[in-house]
């Protein structure tokens, strides 16, 4: 089993990264906290977790912090929750937001979420509940760039989670327009912005 990949970032989107080890190159499934530490290239580390979607068929998911990758874990034990729906989660909300919304039994927090309805994050609370420790590292920063690459790069992420691109234009369109810096906004924040109006 891999527990981590280290070697050179060649590519980086707000849903997946590329990393050359030694001539190989991997592609793995990131959240948005994780897209937010990355450099834009050269050296990175990413702690990894493999899931079978078919027997035959393994996707990759890649953490910037070990605390990440463990929440990731407990998420995707929930039975109704699989690699895809735990990614939405931690690129919905922070993992300390996603601990505390478990810890209090917050449903409403947790049903915000694409994909989470009310049964399975009441789920969640339930199986999470008491195996949940103090809260775990949170991934931070915010990556600055112009706003016309910004809104573009955050259409084609949430098309990728799976959203109409139609629908996803018209609410980032939404929630761009209302920012009265928009020079100043990041990727991911604008990407999680949206997903609360989605």
């Amino acid at each position: 089993m891999i527990d981590h990949l280290e070697g050179n970032l060649v590519e980086k989107t707000p849903t997946y990264a590329v990393i050359d080890c030694h001539g190989v190159g991997y592609s793995v499934i990131i959240s948005l906290n994780t897209y937010s530490v990355l450099p834009e290239s050269g050296k990175c580390k990413l702690m990894v977790e493999q899931l079978y979607v078919r027997d035959d068929l393994p996707k990759w998911f890649g953490f910037s912090a070990a605390a990440e990758r463990q929440l990731f874990r407990h998420l995707t034990s929930v039975s109704g929750v699989g690699g895809t729906s735990a990614i939405m989660m931690l690129s919905s909300l922070t993992a300390i937001e996603i601990q505390d919304a478990i810890l209090s039994a917050d449903v409403a927090t947790l049903k915000r979420i694409k994909g989470i309805g009310e049964k399975t994050a009441q789920r969640i609370i339930v199986d999470l509940k008491g195996k949940l420790g103090k809260s775990p590292v949170e991934a931070g920063g915010f990556l600055k760039q112009t706003a016309n690459p910004v809104r573009e790069e955050a259409l084609s992420a949430l098309v990728m989670l799976g959203f109409a691109k139609n629908i996803a234009e018209k609410h980032i369109d939404k929630v761009f327009g209302s920012m009265s810096d928009q020079g100043s906004v990041s990727v991911e924040e604008l990407i999680k912005l949206t997903l609360k109006q989605l």
